[in-house]
This record gives C-alpha cells, sequence and structure tokens, in this order.
C-alpha cells in the first residue's frame, strides 16, 4: 500500500499553474491584491492538475491518537491517561476541535494508532492500533520498522476511506501526551536543527522541565544515531522515523502522502503534523504541494518545520493545542481562495476597464 501510494504521487501541474495564474489576473480586483489567497488558489489548481481547483469541500480531520514511552522521562506534567480520555472527549464532541469542526461543516475521524489502553468501540472511532503506546525513544528505537510501515499504511487507509466517502479536503490532526518531544526529535533529525532550537514547551512546562525535555531530545538522537543525519533512501527515512517517531506521526504522514497521491488537498495542522510532513516529504519530495499549511504553531519546531517544507502558513494565533484545531480554522479560508476562482467575474466578462498597462 505504501509503495502504490508513492508511485501515484506526481508534482503540481505546470499547465494548471500558470492557467491558474493567468485566471488570477483577469479578475476583477487589482493583481495580486488578494495575497495569500491568491497563492493558495493557485497551488490547488497545480494540485488538482486543473484550473479552477475543485472545491475542497466537504472537509474530513482525522485525529490519530497515540501514546509514547518517552513520557516516563517527564517531559510533560500531564498524566498519560489524558490521552484516552481526550479520545473520550473527542468522541463525544466536546473537544475545541469538535468545536471548530462544526463550524467547518468538517466531519470527524477518530483513529486510534496506540492509545496505551483498549477503548470501546464508537462510531466514529477506527482501530488501527499498532501497539500500546511506543517505546522510550530516549534509549533506543521507539518502534520497529514492520510497526513504523503499519502504522504509515493504517494512516493512508483513513485517508482512502475518507477519500472514497466524499471527503475533498483532508485535515489532519492529532492527541497524545507527550508526543511533541518525539516532534521535537523529528523536526531536528530531518532538518538539523539543534533541539534547543526546535524543542517547545509543549502543554506548558517550567524552565527546569523544559531543559530536562531538550536533554531527552539529545539523549534520543545519539541513541538512535540520528545526529547529523541526512536521509539517502527511503530505508533511512523509515530508520529515523521507527527511531524516535510515534505511531501518530507515522500515520499522518501516511494521510499526508494518500491526499497528494489522491489529488486532494490536505490542510496540515501544528508541529505534530509538521514533524509527520518531513517524514512524508522526505519519502515523496512532490507530495508538498498537495499540502497546505494551516497555522503555524506557537512550538518552535513548528516554524523550523515550515521553512524546511516551504510551506507558509495562513494562520497565526500562537495556537498550541493540536488536535487539527489550526488546520480547521484554516479550512474556510481555502475554501474562500478556491470560490474566487470559480465565481468572480473577468475584467471582459463584466465589462470592467482594467488598469492601463
Amino acid at each position: 500500500m505504501l509503495a502504490e501510494t508513492l508511485a501515484a504521487i506526481r508534482p503540481a501541474d505546470p499547465g494548471a499553474l500558470a492557467e491558474a495564474r493567468a485566471h488570477q489576473d483577469r479578475l476583477t480586483k487589482p493583481r495580486g491584491s488578494l495575497g495569500v489567497l491568491e497563492e493558495v488558489a493557485v497551488r490547488l489548481a497545480g494540485a488538482a492538475g486543473v484550473s479552477p481547483p475543485p472545491m475542497p469541500e466537504p472537509a474530513a480531520l482525522a485525529i490519530f491518537a497515540a501514546d509514547h514511552g518517552v513520557h516516563a522521562r517527564g517531559v510533560s506534567p500531564w498524566p498519560q491517561e489524558v490521552t484516552v480520555q481526550m479520545v473520550a472527549n473527542f468522541l463525544s464532541g466536546g473537544a475545541v476541535a469538535n468545536a471548530f469542526a462544526a463550524q467547518a461543516g468538517a466531519s470527524v475521524t477518530v483513529v486510534d494508532m496506540g492509545v496505551a489502553a483498549d477503548l470501546p468501540d464508537a462510531p466514529d472511532l477506527v482501530k488501527h492500533k499498532v501497539a500500546y503506546g511506543t517505546a522510550d525513544l530516549s534509549e533506543g528505537p521507539a518502534m520497529t520498522a514492520d510497526q513504523a510501515v503499519s502504522a504509515l499504511e493504517a494512516g493512508i487507509a483513513v485517508a482512502k476511506g475518507l477519500v472514497d466517502g466524499g471527503a475533498r479536503c483532508l485535515i489532519t490532526g492529532d492527541m497524545g501526551i507527550a508526543n511533541t518531544t518525539a516532534s521535537a526529535a523529528l523536526v531536528s533529525a530531518f532538518t538539523g536543527k539543534d533541539p534547543a532550537e526546535v524543542t517547545g514547551r509543549g502543554t506548558g512546562i517550567d524552565d527546569e522541565t523544559h531543559a530536562h525535555k531538550v536533554g531527552v531530545v539529545r539523549a534520543a538522537l545519539r541513541a538512535n544515531a540520528l545526529t547529523g543525519f541526512a536521509p539517502s533512501s527511503p530505508g533511512e527515512v523509515l530508520r529515523a522515523l521507527a527511531g524516535v517517531g510515534g505511531f501518530e506521526h507515522a500515520a499522518i504522514a501516511g494521510f499526508a502522502l494518500y491526499g497528494a497521491a489522491a489529488r486532494v488537498p490536505v490542510i496540515l495542522d501544528g508541529v505534530i503534523a509538521g514533524a509527520a510532513a518531513l517524514v512524508a516529504a522526505a519519502l515523496a519530495p512532490a507530495a508538498v504541494d498537495h499540502w497546505v499549511a494551516g497555522h503555524r504553531s506557537a512550538e518552535p519546531g513548528h516554524t523550523a518545520a515550515l521553512a524546511h517544507l516551504g510551506l507558509r502558513p495562513l494562520v497565526e494565533l500562537e495556537l498550541r493545542l493540536g488536535e487539527g484545531t489550526g488546520g480547521l480554522l484554516a479550512h474556510p479560508m481555502v475554501c474562500a481562495a478556491v470560490r474566487v476562482m470559480h465565481e468572480v467575474a473577468t475584467f471582459d466578462s463584466a465589462g470592467v476597464t482594467e488598469k492601463p498597462v
């Protein structure tokens, strides 16, 4: 499944990009007056291979949930059982992501990738549990190579199911106490940035705990031979993912890869999605053409990830919640950008005089 998905990914269509830019210039507005929204519309046209691009709705949010063995190192003040409790909150509709999804008209699917508990069946819960949480990444690989591939393919399967069900935009979401530690390790490995530059405060930690967290990330990179990492093959990418990633990171990477393969836009959320996108982009660089950065997280690692991916965030509100909240807030903007391409008249059709050249 992973190989088939990677083989299906194509870069943005140059003809559609050129046609979309030309169409933007013919619309009844000064050229460039919609700023970044024009870039988004053109980007989606190139991804879809047609101008104007299809409307990116309805949207589907997938929240991938998993626990992390590194939690035992004291990198988060929150107890690990919060992961399973928040999964129940998502399923009952009580989380911020649920409120934002209702505002955006997006469906919410929760995916158990590796929660450290058995979850009861629920209508919007998909079970792809690889294990009851990862191993402690600061002591060696967080997962095996087979587990990494299984988690990647679970993300692909979830995305395929949502697209087959009618979704025309995919939004990444996540839940997992201590997942910002794994994210920082992935970002540091794939961007070459020092752990101190990309390790943030997650759900809120004091200076002493933050310094300890940076040390744990450094230990993880050493334990997994990822200091000075430079992936030269898919196998090396998978080794890094297995070494310091989480099951939700792997699943989000697969989710984003399938969106690219299916030419369905993917709105990335915050630092967990950014870390996962680094993995996906290392496996298929052309996949980046099909993604939109929903927002810039307050986590420093997210800025590093976006810069490495060459993505410009649409929203910057100092969010650091995860769950897909930033991606959900960005979705109406993405829809508005595309709607302009479909509904705004051109100078010729409206009989409006253009500015003299």
